[in-house]
């Protein structure tokens, strides 16, 4: 199986998942927004709470050039981690919320 079709698949249930988790406060839904055809996997949360709006993205992953990149982690989860459990190989994933300089210290790939 192509790689990318793979990560596409374990992108899309790793979004599922984390959208299946409430807030314990406030009236706030959490979605995954789910975008094979280019490639972009996230999870949002919009609502409101203690009369203040919520609207934001938790979790942000998209695949470009063949690598799967973390460009946003708003979890006390190791996301990388979970990828690589899933069987994404640490190269093929990239911290994006990370400076280029300093990507080669993370233990994952460059970009």
């Amino acid at each position: 199986m192509d790689p990318v079709i793979r990560y596409r698949e374990i992108g899309s249930r790793l979004s599922e998942e984390y959208a299946r988790y409430k807030p314990a406060y406030g009236d706030v839904r959490t979605e995954a927004v789910v975008d094979r055809d280019r490639d972009h996997y996230e999870v949002v949360q919009v609502g409101w709470t203690g009369g203040r709006r919520v609207h934001g993205s938790v979790i942000h992953i998209d695949i470009r050039d063949g690598k799967v990149w973390i460009e946003h982690n708003g979890t006390d989860a190791r996301l990388g981690e979970e990828l690589v459990a899933a069987g994404i190989p640490r190269s093929d994933i990239v911290l994006g919320f990370q400076p280029a300089e300093v990507r080669s210290l993370s233990g994952y790939g460059v970009g």
